[in-house]
């Protein structure tokens, strides 16, 4: 059998807790003048401290936990599950980074895969500017440090990725024809009404921001221009398969008084299909029938395993089981096991 290939697998430095210059580094660059807040506490019962993230203030979005990313344990975790090989992102800290605290991430990053003996990979993170120093850290990662492609955020700020502000880094990357894995935020741009409730606020926040992006890239002719840029994006897209009909129609038979729909949409499908796919985040969270409609509608080639590993051990265990538990064929089992993610990232 193929190479069972996570390609969503959180990585945070290990030393994040332990050296303060590096804390405060993460700490200082989220905007606190926009409504998000970071603190670190002690997590009750445990000798053990947290990183939280609020937004607004009183609204818990992220937490990361001391003593997650260590090679020993997340090696043991791997073999555990049934996992050959990893492949690295920062989870959801892209939004915020400055280039400095990019540059040190990276050079840690590789220096932990290297340690892995060919278990792990990583992806470049660097604010998506277009600068010549940004485009110099990714080209050091790439060519220098062995990195697989690059990683990204659905939005920053208020701007999702077809604004113009990013076509400078796009452009550059569609040149390099590498993957780029978009992750989600923790919260769309336009958040307030699903705030009060923390399931709605934590995990159907994240596909909402997810299929807004996939519909602006879209809608926004950005693969007309940039065809080689292919996008990962997590949470299945937000679960953009359900949408796709909808969002991404056949033409329509028949003449209506007034079109009330963009109907121009001849070659979204195929770019549905060449630049968009979709990592599956913690498959076990799915279900069964929704796991096996996404395949139906997106096709198994477009889906990439992905645990968001270390988000829930239940979603990192069970996840492998869970695909291939699903009635579809051996063929979209191996892709999207391994197969996708081993063509994608240039993996032997």
């Amino acid at each position: 059998m193929s190479k069972i290939i996570d390609a969503n697998m959180h990585w945070l430095p290990g030393e994040l807790f332990s050296d303060k210059k590096l804390l405060n580094s993460f700490l200082d660059c989220v905007p606190k003048q926009y409504g998000v807040h970071t603190r670190v506490e002690k997590i009750e019962g445990k000798e053990l401290s947290q990183l939280i993230i609020e937004q607004p203030k009183g609204f818990v979005n992220l937490n990361y936990a001391e003593g997650q990313y260590t090679l020993e344990s997340q090696l043991a975790d791997m073999e555990k599950a049934g996992v050959d090989h990893a492949i690295f992102r920062l989870p959801v800290w892209q939004e915020w980074l400055d280039l400095e605290t990019c540059k040190e991430v990276n050079t840690r990053m590789a220096e932990y895969v290297k340690r892995s003996e060919g278990r792990m990979s990583a992806l470049a993170v660097v604010p998506p500017w277009g600068t010549d120093d940004c485009l110099r850290e990714v080209d050091r990662c790439l060519n220098q440090l062995g990195f697989r492609g690059a990683q990204i955020v659905a939005h920053y700020g208020q701007i999702y990725l077809d604004d113009p502000a990013f076509r400078p880094y796009l452009t550059f990357l569609n040149d390099l024809k590498v993957p780029v894995v978009v992750h989600h935020t923790p919260l769309p741009v336009d958040f307030n009404s699903v705030l009060p409730y923390t399931n709605q606020r934590r995990q159907f926040g994240r596909c909402v921001d997810q299929a807004t992006a996939v519909g602006r890239e879209l809608f926004s002719g950005m693969f007309d221009e940039l065809p080689n840029l292919r996008f990962i994006h997590s949470m299945l897209g937000g679960a953009f398969y359900a949408f796709a009909d909808m969002l991404v129609p056949p033409q329509h038979q028949f003449n209506d008084a007034v079109d009330r729909f963009q109907t121009g949409t001849g070659n979204l499908r195929a770019q549905l299909s060449n630049n968009i796919f979709f990592d599956t985040s913690g498959a076990p969270q799915w279900g069964k029938a929704q796991l096996e409609a996404a395949v139906k509608v997106i096709g198994g080639k477009n889906i990439l395993y992905g645990s968001s590993y270390p988000i829930r051990k239940d979603w990192f265990f069970k996840g492998i089981e869970t695909i291939e538990s699903l009635d579809i064929s051996a063929e979209d089992k191996a892709n999207i096991l391994g197969g996708n993610a081993a063509r994608m990232f240039n993996l032997a």
